[in-house]
């Protein structure tokens, strides 16, 4: 143990939030979960507890696997990986199956464990990391619209279409977290703004075309048109099942909540261990809980930022931030969709939900940041003794 102890690089704080984040989730999950047992009927609380952990475990796993790998080889491995996800999205939108009723377009069966993989998130932090490469190709370099089409948007495109369909939030999000991370790495903004219209343009016939033939994506898009209309129209609850049960939770929860495992609205709230498992933390720890759940992701956006700084390529400042920033991202999304201050979404809250492949692409993520991050010290501002070492001596060290 103190062997493997010594070999944890990068960022210390990183490591001590995602390890709280993983630790606090088992209350919430384990309390979530009855919903699962006793009202869907669902396996039983430990069982959904010790697959939370395994999930956990193996997630870890990857982050100290990834935290391992010297930061620019990620380059080679998004050029590999973008095709081989490319081809995932395509199979995976192409089975048009359900699970438990709901659309499954968005999920994959692995074989032999029987987990459902979501494969548009793997796509996600793929996506990410090459453009990462891509920008860092272009910097301090004049480029035209035209020479960035095929080799930066039409993986964007190509990707954000193959998720559409069946996941429009995780498109949407994605999208904009692309158009950031271009902008921050100097892409020229009247191209950017041009980019935007086009993908708006896309949605706009995107809808146009599954209103007028709705036998192509079942229920997606009204789903989304009902979620919108709900949310501006507050007097429409019978549409708004999951918002008004879990503004009830909240509501329950007061300042200092009911207790951990007392929570009564989880036997109500559907996806109550997962999408709206930040109700059910208020509901149980009050606002006081819910305060400090945040700041911990406050304290994982600043950490992110610091490493991002600290780095010395471009591509690893890049890299940072366009893998790091979704993961607070989302989360501050799932928050507000639990206080409706935004529609619903089905984004999970990143390492407390319940779930495999959030909790794994999270924590790949997770791992790239770190791998950024084990080439400095954070807490020291004077230049390390190494900068005068021999490099293949400094690699060889950090490998």
């Amino acid at each position: 143990m103190t062997g493997f102890l010594r070999n944890i690089k990068g960022d210390k704080a990183i490591w001590g939030v995602v390890a709280l984040l993983a630790l606090f989730s088992f209350l919430p999950v384990y309390s979530a979960s009855s919903n699962l047992v006793y009202v869907v009927g669902n396996g039983t609380t430990i069982g959904h507890l010790v697959k939370h952990g395994m999930l956990l475990f193996l997630g870890f796993g990857i982050i100290y696997g990834v935290h391992r790998i010297p930061t620019h080889f990620f380059k080679g491995l998004s050029i590999i990986a973008l095709p081989i996800v490319l081809v995932l999205l395509v199979y995976t939108l192409a089975q048009g199956t359900t699970i438990d009723g709901a659309n499954a377009s968005r999920w994959i069966r692995l074989p032999l464990v029987g987990i459902t993989f979501q494969t548009s998130n793997l796509a996600a932090v793929v996506l990410m990391i090459y453009i990462a490469r891509y920008l860092t190709r272009i910097k301090d370099k004049s480029i035209t619209f035209s020479e960035s089409i095929v080799p930066l948007w039409l993986p964007v495109f190509v990707v954000t279409i193959l998720i559409l369909p069946a996941n429009f939030s995780t498109a949407a999000i994605l999208f904009f977290m692309v158009l950031m991370l271009c902008f921050l790495g100097g892409y020229p903004i009247k191209y950017l703004s041009g980019i935007l219209g086009a993908g708006l343009l896309i949605l706009t016939v995107f809808i146009l075309l599954a209103k007028a033939y709705p036998d192509i994506f079942p229920n997606r898009v009204d789903t989304w048109i009902n979620r919108v209309e709900s949310f501006w129209d507050p007097a429409d609850t019978e549409s708004d099942y999951q918002i008004e049960k879990a503004k009830i939770a909240i509501a329950s929860g007061g300042i200092v909540g009911n207790g951990a495992g007392k929570s009564v609205m989880k036997n109500f709230l559907p996806q109550s261990s997962s999408d709206f498992i930040y109700a059910i933390i208020i509901e149980e720890y009050g606002l006081v809980g819910g305060f400090v759940l945040m700041f911990f992701y406050l304290l994982l956006l600043f950490r992110i930022v610091v490493v991002a700084n600290a780095n010395e390529t471009v591509f690893g400042k890049l890299l940072v931030v366009g893998v790091g920033l979704p993961i607070v991202f989302q989360a501050l999304i799932n928050m507000a969709v639990a206080v409706e201050l935004f529609p619903v979404t089905g984004q999970t809250l990143p390492l407390i939900s319940s779930g495999g492949t959030s909790i794994w692409m999270t924590c790949l993520a997770i791992g790239i940041v770190l791998s950024a991050s084990r080439k400095f010290k954070p807490l020291d501002v004077k230049k390390s003794n190494m900068d005068d070492a021999n490099p293949l001596e400094v690699l060889s060290g950090q490998l």
